[in-house]
């Protein structure tokens, strides 16, 4: 489990959420170029007892830097901003605006093969997207981040990421709060004197190669952490898998907003 850290524009809020984080055991830090925390990141790491080579740093490259030419320049500002040498796990973040699948990944290849990342990873994909991108990709693919939670399962993602060996990486695994509301969850955690928010984590950590990233501050980051020594038992997982109601809370008109362009994973 890792802790996310969209938090634009609030230095000092990233800054303690990572530290926070880092002082609780985490070692897992996601950023991205369009959060603009990366900087806030990186003094995070610099300020943490915790060395350099135990935190797993990811970032992402933003739609509008993913030609060639500035995925290679807007990766060498992120390694700055950062202040690291490598970065741990760089992905796509949307494949929208310069996104062409040929380009693009040969710019992440040319990285890896080069060392300045060691990890390769693709956001927001839909499985078509994701065999074409593989297919043109020479460095494996080690994660897929999307949103997922009880309410948007991906279990058709998760197959894929199962069935290829790469981790599918939750982002809003707790429904952007709304996990508290979730009367499943909320009889569930009654039974382990526990959280909503620690069942619905629980229950993604429980899927095979499943990782979540909770954005959290203050005692919550704890609350979260807690959550990977919560074992829910079989019938318990089954009861959430079992939830038909289904939400999203990055929509197509959230994503016209952000980007002009609607999210490729849903039909328009």
């Amino acid at each position: 489990m890792g802790i996310g850290t969209w938090y634009p524009d609030q230095r000092q809020r990233c800054v303690d959420s990572v530290l926070t984080a880092l002082d609780e055991g985490y070692r897992y830090v996601d950023t991205a170029q369009q959060y603009g925390t990366e900087e806030y990141v990186g003094e995070a790491i610099r300020q943490s007892d915790v060395p350099r080579e135990e935190v797993f740093v990811a970032t992402k490259v933003r739609p509008s830097n993913l030609s060639y030419d500035r995925v290679l320049e807007s990766t060498k500002e992120s390694l700055d901003a950062l202040g690291v040498e490598t970065i741990d796990l760089l992905y796509v973040h949307y494949p929208l605006k310069a996104y062409d699948v040929e380009e693009t990944m040969a710019a992440f290849t040319e990285l890896h093969e080069r060392g300045l990342i060691d990890n390769v990873g693709l956001s927001n994909y839909s499985i078509p997207m994701l065999d074409e991108a593989m297919g043109v990709l020479d460095a494996p693919l080690f994660a897929h981040q999307v949103e997922m939670h009880p309410l948007l399962q991906q279990q058709h993602l998760l197959e894929h990421a199962q069935r290829h060996d790469y981790w599918l990486v939750a982002y809003r695994p707790l429904v952007g709060g709304e996990v508290l509301e979730i009367p499943t969850l909320v009889d569930i955690a009654d039974k382990y004197d526990a959280t909503p928010t620690q069942v619905s984590l629980a229950w993604l950590l429980s899927k095979d190669r499943v990782a979540a990233i909770p954005k959290a501050t203050g005692e919550h980051v704890a609350e979260n952490w807690a959550a990977r020594q919560l074992e829910l038992a079989a019938e318990d997982i089954a009861e959430i898998d079992a939830i038909s109601e289904e939400k999203r809370t990055v929509t197509r008109e959230s994503s016209l907003m952000i980007h002009d362009e609607p999210m490729p994973w849903e039909e328009v």
